[in-house]
């Protein structure tokens, strides 16, 4: 079975500057796999070029079957990012947001709704307007359009931030039965202890190089 995610000598320039210098990285399907790395390294940067996001400048890059090197949007549709942006609506509720990013995947208003339960935002929080949210409220709401959307790659960057330790375990809980369904979910994170007890493997950025 071919890996969900291949790099093989990835380039990849933001600002003239090479953020990945020859990256190199093979993940599996069902994998959860953690990237570890200083500010700076390169994680964020991959994450993005495997989400389409970044240009490929030289390099092969495969995800879930498509040349993202000659079409960086062929597999953005089973794709979910989370950066340090939540990228959601302020002036919609919680259960509208979760509700427009579900059927950007054709997601139905019961898997919405689990989505919201999931993510413990279900009943009343569900109708509050995200402006009225805290910092960790937004990132429950972020997650579960993640859900909602059924990805089958995950990009996580510093997922754990802004959650409370009972978010924080709902996380994990909710990746590891996304891993267990067949979704590949990479995590980049400077929480080492928790990321690295979620993880099958971990692998160092250093220099936008990949060292296993």
């Amino acid at each position: 079975m071919e890996p969900v995610v291949h790099l093989s000598g990835v380039v990849a320039v933001l600002g003239g500057f090479p953020v990945l210098a020859g990256a190199d990285l093979d993940v599996e399907r069902g994998e959860i796999l953690l990237l570890r790395g200083p500010n700076g390294a390169g994680k964020t940067s991959l994450l993005r070029l495997c989400a389409g996001l970044l240009p490929v400048e030289r390099g092969e890059a495969i995800v879930l079957g498509h040349d993202i090197a000659a079409d960086r949007t062929a597999a953005r549709h089973r794709v979910g990012l989370l950066g340090h942006a939540n990228g959601l609506y302020a002036d919609l509720s919680v259960a509208d947001n979760v509700a427009f990013w579900g059927a950007t995947a054709g997601a139905t208003q019961q898997e919405v709704a689990a989505s919201l339960d999931r993510m413990g935002l279900s009943g009343r929080l569900a109708k509050v307007p995200v402006a009225r949210l805290s910092a960790g409220q937004r990132r429950r709401t972020a997650l579960a359009c993640l859900v909602a959307r059924r990805a089958e790659l995950w990009l996580l960057d510093e997922p754990h931030a802004g959650l409370d330790a009972a978010g924080r375990d709902d996380l994990d809980a909710t990746l590891r039965e996304a891993a267990a369904a067949g979704a590949t979910v990479m995590v980049a994170s400077h929480e080492l202890e928790r990321a690295g007890a979620l993880a099958h493997r971990v692998v160092d950025i250093v220099g936008g190089q990949v060292r296993e």
